[in-house]
């Protein structure tokens, strides 16, 4: 499949950077498809809205903007301002409407039990200090990437990047997603965005939904279901 006219652009959520995205790109690389990965600054909805827009606009052509996690907010804001996009994918992602924190949209979840795994640390923001969360490297495995081997859920817990509470505090702005189509991976099994928050939000923008067995990493433990939804997208929005 080759499509040189359009971009997918990757964009990593929370705990995470673009190497998460590793599986899948090695997929669409492999049958022709443009793609770039987008580093997600994890430092507030408004921030990383704006420079995830500011990459998707200086992309040449069409671009297909991909999300996992808390990226899915990050593209349903930035996506708005980025004229060059034509589609949405969301990997077991949040699609937030106008005025929704995240923070009080997942407090809501029966299948989340991310809150109880996090940690907060301090660090320099302006002339004082934020928050930012981590994930207690005890509770990755359970919380975040269920279906990985304990080993590889060791390593997603060393390599982690904090994110800071902005991103759950913000109110999130007009999306995206009522002007384009999107796509939907939800996994049945996810711990950390909620398998029933992710569904709902799919179901109210109008999302075509795939189920995906599995745990909230499921663009590594499922790369190429993933890659599959992505290539329908691609499909539909030539």
């Amino acid at each position: 499949m080759s499509d040189q006219q359009l971009t997918v652009a990757l964009v990593h959520g929370a705990f995470a950077d673009s190497s998460s995205w590793t599986g899948v790109i090695e997929r669409l690389q492999k049958n022709g498809v443009q793609v770039t990965a987008i580093a997600n600054p994890l430092r507030g909805i408004a921030i990383d809205s704006a420079y995830v827009a500011s990459e998707l606009g200086q992309i040449s052509g069409r671009v297909l903007a991909v999300s996992h996690s808390y990226g899915g907010a990050v593209i349903s804001n930035a996506a708005t301002n980025a004229k060059n996009v034509v589609g949405l994918v969301y990997v077991a992602a949040f699609a937030p409407d106008d005025g929704e924190r995240l923070g009080e949209v997942t407090a809501g979840s029966k299948d989340s039990v991310l809150n109880s795994a996090l940690v907060p640390h301090q660090y320099p923001a302006g002339s004082g200090t934020g928050t930012e969360f981590s994930i207690a490297p005890s509770k990755t495995h359970e919380a975040f990437a269920a279906d990985l081997s304990d080993a590889q859920a060791a390593v997603i817990a060393a390599i982690q990047r904090p994110i800071a509470d902005l991103a759950f505090s913000e109110p999130s702005g007009p999306p995206a997603w009522k002007s384009l189509p999107s796509w939907a991976v939800v996994a049945t099994g996810d711990k950390a965005a909620g398998t029933d928050v992710v569904r709902s939000m799919a179901e109210r923008a109008g999302a075509t939904i795939t189920e995906v067995e599995g745990s909230h990493v499921i663009m590594i433990s499922q790369a190429q279901a993933v890659t599959d939804v992505i290539e329908t997208a691609i499909a539909n929005v030539r």
